[in-house]
């Protein structure tokens, strides 16, 4: 059974929580004592990291694919996705016994196009086409008309919405309390839009916020702008909700039913994922973390109050701890990288040795010697132990005359040099 209306209801939520049953984890809603503490409030996270493969995209792909008919069926399915949704539709595929072909670009890290494989097993074929997401897609959709296939689209179709508005009927189900905030991350909307619909009904007083990547504010701008707006140029880290374009359904609902969007720093991201590791042992993708994340920029309207905090997923590829590590520590002000152009003799760099302070480390050095040059140029990167030891720093660099140029405000030439 499909949705008869052309927006999400209340009922075919509830019917589609009657599909997913014995599919999908019930996922728990957890007070969260040091966040609580933290922000002077009472904190619980919505696990949908400990989902089944490992993010809730799995019940949006599910009830697709439970909605269609027979027939559709066994024409088998196709999608595009460089993660999560691919990784919802290949389990789905298997559980189903329906064949899929899932389109990924041929950048997407091994380990996802494993987990992929892993999930859907015979039932999946992986294509890995193109070098974005946006080839990837286009190549889906070419293989969905010759193949007369069923597309099942990451976010903006009725019944991936209902499927992923299941997460509200749970959060609303377990929470034995009044609910002031819900914190939830937006990539094309999908997540958003099931919950919204949800919450607009069943607790109307809930102030319902998505959070996007600073460097992919897709639903921000098109809020902003009255209509589905598509970006040229987006920040890829937080591949879970860096889309350059919302839906069209997504952004109806998320425009009427969201009464704010916040747009968080990458690198805030990467601090709040290692907080998050360090401190509650919870491994967050960076999609994931964005909602936590997000707890600083309303940290004085929600003291007292009781905020539902939604982890989305928990794919991160151990590849990038290094990027999260590097990310977090120029975000915070505690890693500056510069171009020290050398006097060519012997005894320079010891005497730059004297101009870092105590607690200042050299965590990067490349030169090369020009014979021919009074001066060589080489790139520097200092790990701070203190923010505030920066500006003490510079101002030793200039009392003794050391020729620099500072990289980390210049965008360009810092991701050419580091």
């Amino acid at each position: 059974m499909s949705s008869s209306s052309s927006t999400p209801t209340l009922d075919n939520i509830f019917l589609a929580a009657e599909r997913l049953r014995g599919i999908i984890n019930h996922t728990p809603l957890l007070y969260n004592a040091h966040l609580s503490e933290q922000y002077e409030a009472n904190i619980y996270l919505k696990r949908e990291d400990l989902q089944t493969v490992r993010s809730y995209k799995i019940r949006g792909a599910y009830n697709k694919m439970a909605s269609l008919s027979a027939e559709a069926l066994a024409g088998g399915v196709v999608c595009a996705s460089a993660g999560n949704h691919a990784q919802g539709v290949a389990y789905a595929c298997r559980k189903m016994e329906v064949k899929g072909a899932i389109f990924m670009p041929t950048t997407t890290p091994a380990q996802k196009v494993k987990q992929v494989r892993l999930f859907g097993k015979e039932w999946v074929d992986v294509h890995l086409v193109g070098d974005t997401y946006d080839d990837a897609y286009h190549a889906s959709v070419e293989y969905q008309k010759e193949n007369n296939a069923t597309f099942v689209h990451p976010f903006d179709d009725l019944q991936v919405i209902e499927g992923q508005g299941t997460v509200g009927l749970e959060i609303f189900k377990d929470a034995n309390f009044r609910i002031d905030y819900l914190l939830m991350a937006i990539g094309g909307g999908g997540l958003a839009s099931g919950i919204s619909t949800v919450f607009k009904q069943l607790s109307p007083k809930t102030q319902l916020i998505g959070v996007e990547p600073l460097g992919s504010p897709t639903m921000q701008k098109s809020i902003e702008e009255g209509h589905v707006v598509t970006l040229d140029h987006i920040d890829k880290f937080v591949d879970g909700a860096a889309v350059r374009r919302a839906g069209d359904i997504t952004f109806d609902i998320c425009s009427k039913s969201l009464d704010k969007v916040l747009l968080i720093p990458e690198g805030k991201v990467c601090s709040t994922i290692l907080q998050l590791y360090n401190e509650e042992a919870i491994v967050a993708e960076p999609a994931g973390a964005l909602t936590v994340a997000a707890l600083d920029m309303v940290k004085d309207e929600i003291k007292g109050k009781n905020v539902v905090a939604l982890i989305s997923g928990g794919n991160n590829d151990i590849t990038r701890t290094e990027e999260i590590k590097e990310r977090s520590l120029l975000y915070e002000g505690l890693k500056h990288y510069f171009i020290i152009r050398f006097p060519q003799r012997s005894g320079a760099f010891r005497e730059f040795l004297n101009v870092l302070g105590p607690n200042d480390d050299i965590a990067r050095f490349e030169y090369v010697k020009k014979t021919n040059r009074e001066q060589g140029p080489a790139l520097v990167g200092i790990e701070l132990k203190n923010r505030e030891d920066f500006e003490p720093l510079i101002e030793r660099m200039n009392e003794n005359r050391v020729v620099y140029e500072y990289l980390n405000d210049q965008p360009d030439l810092f991701q050419f040099m580091v």
